[in-house]
């Protein structure tokens, strides 16, 4: 066991960290409407179809934003299918998800859940099959106070208060080949561009994200993401990131996944700076990091069921229902201390996504729901990571990956002054060694141990079920010194008296 001395200082700060860090998502996409957080008739809704069990899981992870409506799915949505009564609303085939969308769900709905689940809306706008124009009169209903036919529609479907949605992200990743409406960045840009000063000019408070590339794995990253900013520079404020990390049978690399999220970052970060330059430009773009997560691609998951002809077009069928592993929640974990450590950029960031669709909340249809082991370690941090993230260096060198050199221990402190608090966050990815942490953190003065929460198991593959729920799930340390075990996920509080 090695002993690792270190020093944490308050003002070797990185950055405040914005709430909007810890958001999730939620796509028109098999079960995660469905079935998910809304389900008419379920013993447990209410009178609006809501599921209470699951909406007070998504208050018990701190889910500060909510993207919506998707994803694929949003480059062939209508917005206008899910408004008004709902015996009304047309049922359509969706060509992202080959499925049946009955748009019982919608706009409104969708606000209202917002509002029970203390949650701020992200809304995707349509820039595949949609236009700049249809993007306006979308804002005009959800946003406009009346006076006109869209607001006053609005009203009439019985909002009178207009939803004051903020966040409005331009598409979602159009430069994939799977994309309804897939173009080319230039292309993109000039869409984008003018969908940006219609929704400005509706409500000039909006702020907007830029497109980015799909994946870093993308042909056309990172040249893409340049050329969009290059076009987009004065009229957005962020621009997305979009990465999915799977086991591919190497334990360790997929530890490390950590890494290539960092690189990710890095090199978005380097080129919003070099667009900047180019520009003349006096803003920094920031980084809405809003799609990530552990997600088995592999062997076409989304396609899969679809391939023979009865299985298109289902209404909510289980698509993507991945079913997370101990390890799967380490890598998350990680994944979590990279986006706090890169605060200082990373704005905004969804866990895609929020129910039943890789999901860290699982339900059954009709029936129970459970908490997925990657629930766990993005609620040990998103109910504590208020306050700024400060820079820190845990001398436990490093062991060799496909992304290049990793930390064995990655780690993210977070200082909430306010509170007098300091917060620990470690991954242990040694699979033998434990490590004894003895930080100096004199510089805060008086500091007391006030608790070590430790997620592990002795199955890297152990999975929450619903006849096991507790499976995988945190338990508080009541000895006194600061041990990592191996392979372990660990939230370490300190009071700073």
């Amino acid at each position: 066991m090695s002993k690792l001395h270190f020093a944490i200082t308050p003002d070797n700060r990185i950055a405040e960290i914005n709430p909007r860090l810890f958001g999730s998502f939620v796509e028109h996409l098999g079960r995660a409407v469905y079935t998910g957080i809304y389900e008419p008739g379920h013993p447990k809704a209410d009178a609006q179809g809501f599921r209470q069990d699951v909406i007070n899981l998504v208050k018990e992870m701190n889910v500060t934003t909510v993207r919506y409506p998707g994803g694929n799915y949003v480059s062939g949505f209508n917005w206008r299918d899910g408004i008004g009564p709902k015996e009304e609303r047309p049922v359509r085939l969706d060509y992202a998800w080959i499925s049946k969308e009955s748009n019982q769900f919608g706009i409104s709905e969708f606000n209202h859940w917002c509002q029970q689940t203390h949650v701020e809306p992200m809304i995707a706008i349509n820039l595949g099959t949609g236009t700049p124009q249809e993007a306006g009169y979308f804002i005009e209903y959800c946003n406009h106070p009346g006076g006109t036919t869209l607001s006053d529609l609005r009203v009439q479907h019985g909002d009178a208060e207009p939803y004051n949605f903020k966040l409005w992200c331009l598409g979602n990743e159009m430069d994939g080949p799977w994309q309804t409406g897939q173009m080319s960045a230039d292309d993109y840009a000039k869409k984008a561009r003018e969908t940006a000063k219609i929704l400005r000019c509706v409500d000039p408070e909006v702020e907007l994200i830029a497109c980015g590339s799909s994946s870093s794995m993308m042909d056309t990253f990172p040249t893409w993401d340049r050329v969009v900013l290059e076009e987009l520079y004065d009229y957005v404020d962020y621009i997305s990131c979009h990465q999915y990390y799977e086991n591919e049978g190497t334990e360790s690399d997929f530890l490390a996944s950590f890494v290539n999220m960092d690189n990710f970052i890095e090199t978005i970060v380097s080129t919003a700076n070099y667009v900047k330059a180019y520009k003349r430009g006096k803003k920094d773009i920031m980084i809405s990091f809003d799609e990530w997560n552990v997600w088995y691609l592999r062997g076409d998951p989304w396609d899969a069921p679809m391939k023979h002809k009865e299985n298109r077009f289902k209404v909510a069928p289980p698509l993507l229902e991945d079913r997370y592993s101990f390890l799967d929640a380490l890598v998350v974990g990680g994944l979590l201390c990279s986006l706090i450590n890169h605060c200082d950029r990373v704005k905004m960031a969804s866990l895609a996504q929020l129910v039943n669709v890789i999901a860290p909340i699982f339900t059954e249809a009709d029936g129970g729901v459970i908490r997925q082991t990657i629930f766990w370690p993005f609620a040990m941090v998103a109910n504590v990571a208020k306050g700024s993230a400060l820079r820190h260096f845990i001398p436990a060198g490093t062991f060799s990956s496909k992304y290049g050199d990793a930390r064995r221990i990655q780690s993210a402190v977070v200082h909430n002054a306010a509170a007098g608090k300091l917060y620990l966050f470690a991954l242990n990815s040694d699979f033998h060694d434990s490590f004894t942490l003895d930080p100096d953190l004199s510089a805060f003065g008086q500091t007391r141990l006030a608790e070590h929460q430790l997620l592990r198991c002795d199955d890297l593959y152990a999975k929450n079920t619903f006849d096991r729920p507790d499976r995988v799930a945190p338990e508080t340390l009541t000895a006194s010194d600061l041990t990592l075990p191996p392979l372990s996920w660990n939230r370490i509080t300190f009071d700073i008296l």
